[in-house]
């Protein structure tokens, strides 16, 4: 997505504090750890990768993850005050994506037919919005691991910004993996599993990896969109009749977020476990 409406010093600034963040050194940054006591994991704060399996795929990555939405649930605490822009940087980034995001649910409910407002009105001031900062190093071995493995996006709508020119996203189609390439200052849109479901299928949420590079370090910023926590995810009435019947099972979107996480360490998706 180009002419998106987010002034390039906004981008600019929002690349340059999360690469700030990411070149401090290692025990700064584990201030802001996602464990707890060392063991339990948090979706929030700082990670360079977490082992849960003997047979989980590592990703050669570092993260930062921190909610946006809604207000009151931020953990505050695991936001880099160091520079101290960045609380006020990412905020106005993140807030300026939201009109991105209505304006491209909007032009998903016109195509399908529906009513314009149908998947906006499912994010109120309680919708889900997660901010994750991503930084890929070079690394010695490319041919052995990736910098972040195969999978589908949890939420609805995932809004990505890369560094320009960067190689290493790549999406599968047809059993083919593909080169994703951003021009400068322009937005990624992935559609998320909830979408999906939503949309009966009809918009598909693709599976997608990042390559490791043994030269060049990348960076990322990327907003994951999700309903309320109350919302029924479920195929939109709208859709169905006697010919097209729902191919999902309906589920309560906070006991979809319970699950997600979990199913994406094991590598599986939970749309798949929704299928009809």
């Amino acid at each position: 997505v180009s002419n998106h409406g987010i002034e390039t010093s906004v981008m600019d600034a929002m690349m340059n504090v999360s690469r700030e963040f990411f070149r401090k050194p290692a025990e700064e940054k584990q201030k802001y750890t996602s464990l707890i006591n060392g063991e339990r994991f948090r979706v929030q704060g700082y990670r360079n990768e977490l082992v849960k399996s003997d047979g989980q795929t590592l990703n050669w990555s570092h993260r930062l993850s921190l909610q946006i939405e809604p207000e009151d649930a931020r953990s505050l605490h695991l936001w880099p005050n160091h520079p101290e822009t960045f609380r006020d940087v990412l905020i106005e980034y993140s807030s300026k994506t939201k009109a991105i995001r209505d304006l491209i649910l909007r032009a998903i409910a016109n195509l399908l037919k529906l009513d314009e407002n149908y998947f906006t009105n499912r994010f109120t001031s309680k919708a889900l919005a997660l901010a994750r900062l991503g930084y890929y190093p070079s690394c010695p071995r490319p041919d052995l691991v990736l910098g972040f493995k195969p999978h589908c996006d949890g939420g609805a709508l995932s809004i990505l910004f890369l560094e320009e020119h960067t190689r290493g996203l790549q999406v599968l189609k047809d059993g083919k993996w593909y080169d994703v390439l951003c021009e400068p200052y322009t937005l990624l849109i992935n559609i998320a599993e909830c979408m999906e479901i939503m949309s009966n299928g009809i918009f598909k949420s693709p599976t997608h990896r990042v390559l490791t590079n043994a030269v060049k370090e990348r960076f990322s910023v990327v907003i994951f969109n999700g309903v309320d926590e109350e919302t029924m995810i479920e195929p939109a009435p709208g859709l169905l009749d006697e010919k097209r019947l729902a191919k999902y099972r309906k589920v309560k979107s906070n006991d979809y977020y319970a699950s997600v996480f979990g199913q994406f360490r094991q590598g599986k998706t939970i749309k798949d476990t929704l299928k009809v």
